[in-house]
C-alpha cells in the first residue's frame, strides 16, 4: 500500500496544481453548475470527477499488477527487473510532464487526445447524465469530464503504475483528486484569484514535484537491480 508520505506527494501534486486546473476545466465547471446552487452543483460535479480518477487509478494499478504477473512470480529477479522497468519508464512519463509544467517543452499532442473518444458507451453516460436533476445530474457530468486530456492526470496515472495493485492506484489518484478539490470548488471566490494569479508559481511547484516522484522511483527501480 502506498506509504504516507507518497499519499502526501500526491495530494500536494494536485493542490499545487489547480492554477493549471483553473486555467484548463475552469470555464467548463463554471458553465455545467451555472443554473444550479453554487455549491452543491461543484461539490457534485468535483466529486464525480475525483471518481472518475479514482477508477482510472485502480485500472492503471491493475495494468501494473498485471505486468508483473505476466513476468512469472516464481522467478524473483525477472520480477525485479520487470518491476523496475516499469518504475522507470513511469519516472519517465513523471520527467515528461514536469517539463511540460515547467515551461521547458510543448504538451505532447497524444497527451491532449480526449480519453473519452476511445471508450465505449461514454456518450451514452454524458447523454443520460444530462438529462438527470440535481446533485445525479453533476456527479455524471464530472464522471464524465473526468476523462478530458490532462498532463495533469496523466502524471498522477503514471505514478500510480508501478504501485502494482488495483487499491494503490485508486488511492493514489483519490489523494490527487483530493487535492484538486480546494482551488475549483473555489472558483469563484478570492481563492481560486489567488490560484490564477499566482498559476505560474503553481506550475513551477507541481513540476518540482513530478520531478521528485521521478527520482524516487528511479532510485528505487535501480536499488533493486543493481
Amino acid at each position: 500500500m502506498p506509504s504516507l508520505l507518497d499519499l502526501t506527494a500526491m495530494f500536494m501534486l494536485g493542490l499545487l496544481g489547480a492554477g493549471h486546473c483553473i486555467g484548463m476545466c475552469g470555464p467548463l465547471v463554471l458553465a455545467v453548475t451555472a443554473r444550479d446552487n453554487r455549491w452543491r452543483a461543484h461539490f457534485a460535479y468535483h466529486l464525480g470527477r475525483g471518481l472518475t480518477y479514482t477508477a482510472l487509478g485502480a485500472v492503471v494499478g491493475a495494468l501494473g499488477s498485471g505486468l508483473f504477473a505476466l513476468s512469472g512470480g516464481s522467478d524473483l529477479d525477472r520480477l525485479a527487473r520487470l518491476q523496475a522497468m516499469v518504475s522507470l519508464f513511469a519516472a519517465l512519463l513523471l520527467v515528461l510532464f514536469a517539463l511540460v509544467r515547467l515551461g521547458l517543452i510543448r504538451e505532447p499532442e497524444w497527451a491532449t487526445a480526449p480519453l473519452s473518444g476511445g471508450i465505449p458507451g461514454t456518450k451514452i453516460i454524458q447523454q443520460r447524465a444530462i438529462q438527470q436533476n440535481g446533485a445525479r445530474r453533476f456527479i455524471g457530468l464530472g464522471m464524465f469530464f473526468g476523462l478530458i486530456p490532462c498532463g495533469l492526470s496523466y502524471a498522477a496515472l503514471a505514478r500510480a503504475l508501478p504501485a502494482a495493485s488495483p487499491a494503490s492506484g485508486a488511492l493514489f489518484l483519490a489523494a490527487f483528486a483530493l487535492g484538486t478539490f480546494p482551488g475549483l470548488l473555489l472558483l469563484g471566490g478570492s481563492i481560486g484569484q489567488l490560484w490564477r494569479k499566482h498559476r505560474q508559481l503553481s506550475d513551477l511547484l507541481s513540476g518540482v514535484i513530478m520531478l521528485a516522484m521521478a527520482l524516487s522511483l528511479a532510485v528505487d527501480a535501480l536499488s533493486t537491480v543493481f
